[in-house]
């Protein structure tokens, strides 16, 4: 399967109120690492020295210090379409954590808005 099928397939299976997910990723053809590496700073992969993988790769779902999903996922598709080929192994996945965000000053009607959006 594909890198960008296998991520898909993982961001579907998410609930809907997950926040964080940390994956690593391998390729299979390491004489091609540094193609790959040049590829995965769109989403700022960070490597790993002496390790059996290759990169760890942080996903935010709406908000957060870490690629948009929709960023990994088109990344991945560009490893596919050089035909990298490896494999990705989900690490950690967090949910039901809310952004903290400072208020004062902010309308009624804002801080309702900001609640419902992101209520656990």
């Amino acid at each position: 399967m594909a890198l960008a099928e296998d991520f898909k397939s993982v961001w579907d299976s998410l609930p809907p109120d997950w926040t964080d997910l940390e994956f690593d990723v391998r390729i299979a053809d390491e004489s091609r690492y540094v193609e790959a590496a040049t590829l995965l700073t769109q989403v700022n992969a960070q490597p790993y020295s002496e390790h059996d993988w290759h990169w760890r790769v942080l996903v935010a779902n709406q908000f957060g210090h870490a690629a948009a999903p929709e960023t990994v996922h088109g990344t991945l598709r560009l490893l596919d379409e050089e035909e990298l080929t490896g494999e990705l192994a989900v690490r950690e996945v967090r949910a039901g954590r809310v952004e903290v965000t400072q208020m004062w000053g902010r309308p009624e009607s804002l801080r309702q808005e900001f609640r419902r959006r992101r209520a656990q």
